[in-house]
């Protein structure tokens, strides 16, 4: 393989972050390639594995923005650079409290956003999941 030109933020094997699935899958939490930061799907877990908000989207979206601002400011870069969102809700019935919450979040940074209804999450415990697309400044 070649050496990559983008960095790699929190790399995790799956093996240890799902312990009840047989999976065996190097990944990581954001990459930084050139000046854009890209985020895997946040969800209501913190970097510690515990889940935050059983049963409630509004507790979950919260932690999940927390673990993208994070993972930005790691990166380099700041939610008022996120520049693409896709949030996955489990109901629609979700949608206003997850997106009010986002909203708080990012509350002058009018990215593009993408909402989609899907029938299930990679954890059934999970109701939303948000990724994001950010820019680091020049």
């Amino acid at each position: 393989m070649s050496t990559p030109t983008h960095t790699r933020i929190r790399m995790f094997n799956t093996k240890e972050t799902y312990p009840n699935q047989s999976l065996d899958n190097d990944l990581c939490q954001a990459v930084r390639a050139g000046n854009t930061v890209y985020v895997r799907g946040q969800v209501g877990t913190d970097f510690d594995g515990k889940l935050v908000g059983l049963g409630d989207p509004r507790a979950q979206a919260e932690q999940a923005m927390r673990n993208v601002k994070q993972l930005l400011e790691e990166a380099g870069s700041d939610l008022s650079h996120i520049v693409k969102t896709t949030t996955y809700l489990i109901d629609p019935r979700y949608r206003e409290p997850v997106y009010q919450e986002v909203g708080k979040w990012l509350k002058g940074v009018f990215p593009i956003s993408t909402g989609l209804v899907v029938s299930a999450l990679g954890q059934p415990q999970w109701l939303m999941e948000i990724d994001v697309i950010a820019v680091i400044p020049e």
